[in-house]
């Protein structure tokens, strides 16, 4: 038997936790989160805000109930404030009381946080992050009780950004979304996807200020009143933070390697370069298949399964993690994209030659009278070894499940040639005799 602390109650020190609990009963777990909740599912906070959901109380999937009835020890509101990585200690603080805690067998589980913008004005009121629970409760508060929230300013034309800015949009706020770069979704589509999504975005009353560097925030009575950006300046009763986020790895040991963004960097099994030392999530690097190399990829199925693996390992069973696509997905105004692997940007940024196909035809054919719209696609495979590394998928037809294929053609070294014959079935009420993926791939170079 061990005893195994994790650091963290999110989506992977969950799925961490529950999989000892569940499968290695006999060790002793102890569970340190300095929240008040767990399991909180921040990609619903939209819905949440936006009033496609009635409330936040279904976007948790566990709590500390569940996890005590199964024999953890669990502290909530509980800071790991130092870790002796020698002597296996930790210091711990809850409110006045402060004590040590001794581990066999250590899992961090510690997250991220919201990357802040230093420019004058950020102290001002109502300059809001969304991440946690508690951010999206004050900001639905907020504007529930007050009704001069006019117009929201949403700083970061990523996914959360573009969510949050239909979020506002639905509920009939005035929304800006800014950004430095002259794009929305950059790190996870090429130009044409991204084009349909801006154009989705202002056709829906968003207005866009791409290519624009913020500043500062202006003021008035001690609240924000305004962004000044390189070109001009947009007026706000509310601004949400959301430029990116980065690694919450606080802990430091000359013996504890990081990764060039600052996570703990680990090996297939999720240990850190101590050993008994795991790290997992947001907190901690992954291997990405794409581009055969540990990256930092911070998503909550990323997350999900670094914990299962490094809980078997904790727990003394040998099981390496497979790698990852930095699969994702986004549905706004029912416009659905969704992507895998690498962009041609992208790779092109990391050096590697690529090439794309493309095509675009409706899902089913067209003799068909029910909604039929449009499906379009593009693969990008290796000029060199013509392996597929990346696609990219956009439609107002739930598609989404084809980008699961990808994701397993880019694990498993699928060339785009073997894809031009691979098996799918047709059935017009599904699909057309000659659908968009065969002729994909049949139409590559």
């Amino acid at each position: 038997m061990s005893k195994i602390i994790v650091v963290g109650a999110n989506h992977a020190g969950t799925a961490a936790i529950n999989t000892i609990l569940d499968q290695y009963p006999e060790n002793e777990v102890v569970v340190y989160d300095r929240n008040s909740n767990i399991s909180f599912l921040g990609c619903g906070m939209a819905l949440w805000i936006g009033k496609q959901i009635p409330d936040g109380d279904g976007l948790f999937y566990c709590s500390k109930d569940v996890f005590e009835s199964k024999g953890a020890k669990v502290f909530m509101e509980t800071e790991v404030t130092a870790i002796d990585f020698d002597k296996k200690t930790l210091t711990v603080k809850s409110g006045a009381k402060e004590w040590q805690d001794t581990y066999d067998k250590l899992i961090l589980a510690t997250g991220s946080k919201p990357i802040f913008l230093p420019v004058p004005g950020a102290d001002l009121k109502n300059i809001q992050f969304v991440k946690l629970y508690q951010n999206a409760k004050e900001v639905v508060e907020k504007l529930e009780s007050d009704s001069s929230f006019k117009s929201i300013a949403v700083v970061g034309a990523g996914y959360i950004g573009v969510e949050l800015a239909e979020a506002f949009r639905r509920i009939g706020k005035d929304v800006a979304l800014i950004d430095l770069v002259p794009t929305v979704l950059g790190q996870y589509y090429d130009a044409p996807f991204r084009d349909l999504m801006a154009r989705n975005l202002e056709d829906h009353g968003i207005r866009l200020a791409l290519g624009e560097k913020v500043l500062s925030f202006t003021g008035k009575d001690g609240k924000v009143s305004g962004v000044v950006t390189d070109k001009r300046e947009i007026a706000a009763d509310m601004v949400i933070q959301c430029v990116g986020f980065k690694p919450n790895a606080p802990f430091e040991n000359p013996k504890l390697t990081r990764h060039a963004s600052g996570a703990y960097l680990v090996d297939k099994r999720q240990q850190t370069s101590i050993p008994d030392v795991y790290a997992i999530g947001d907190c901690a690097t992954v291997f990405d298949t794409a581009t055969r190399k540990d990256q930092y990829i911070a998503l909550a199925t990323n997350a999900v399964r670094s914990g299962i693996v490094a809980a078997h390992n904790a727990a003394g069973t040998a099981l390496e993690h497979i790698g990852v696509q930095g699969s994702n997905g986004i549905n706004i105004y029912n416009l659905k994209m969704v992507s895998t692997g690498l962009t041609v940007e992208r790779a092109s940024a990391l050096g590697i030659p690529v090439d794309f196909s493309e095509y675009e035809d409706t899902q089913k054919p067209a003799f068909i009278q029910s909604e039929n719209p449009p499906v379009k696609l593009r693969i990008v495979y290796r000029k060199d070894t013509r392996e597929i590394i990346g696609a990219q998928m956009a439609s107002e037809y739930d598609m989404h499940m084809g980008i699961h294929m990808f994701s397993l053609a880019i694990e498993e070294r699928v060339t785009i040639d073997k894809l031009k014959l691979m098996d799918i079935f047709f059935l017009p009420h599904f699909n057309q005799p000659y659908n968009y993926i065969t002729m994909a791939a049949l139409s590559a170079k």
